[in-house]
């Protein structure tokens, strides 16, 4: 596990905060997701076995909480809200919009670039439905303006692409 210095420092110091080891997994999953960008199955396994647990004990928690990720994302994180209010509204023709227009037909919700899925509720039902994009809320976002989005966020993709390859 290839940790930087300052999460495991952080690790370390947060251990001894819980009365027994097994209540640190959730804060420590979220500090490996946090360094790593998604807690990979050797991280569920070193987790597990600095806190004298099973990786299955980890591997609970991963799954359980829809914020704990398996697997990289793409560089820009997109959520569309599906519950009832969002659903009414058309959120499941705004997450097919995207990806089609951002991914690609036949090639699932997720790329290099973008990731794109459904979460519950994002607490914004009266300007349904809303889409978050990283940790920007946009509201309203109604299928017949998805192109108009998707150029949005490409152009946003492509000037973030620009500034890190300057540095």
């Amino acid at each position: 596990m290839n940790l930087k210095p300052q999460t495991l420092e952080k690790i370390e110091k947060l251990i001894p905060r819980y009365p027994t080891k097994r209540s640190a997994s959730l804060p420590i999953c979220h500090l490996v997701q946090e360094d790593q960008g998604y807690i990979s199955q050797e991280a569920m396994e070193w987790i597990a076995a600095k806190l004298g647990l099973e990786p299955i004990n980890i591997y609970e928690i991963v799954t359980f909480y829809p914020m704990l990720r398996e697997k990289p994302i793409g560089r820009r994180h997109i959520k569309v809200c599906r519950t009832l209010s969002c659903a009414l509204n058309g959120s499941y023709e705004v997450k097919k919009l995207l990806e089609k227009a951002l991914i690609g037909e036949g090639h699932g919700s997720s790329n290099a670039d973008y990731t794109i899925e459904f979460v519950e509720c994002i607490a914004s039902c009266g300007t349904a439905p809303v889409v978050q994009v990283d940790e920007v809320l946009h509201e309203g976002i109604k299928p017949d303006r998805v192109c108009k989005f998707a150029d949005q966020i490409r152009q946003e993709t492509e000037q973030m692409k620009t500034s890190v390859s300057k540095l």
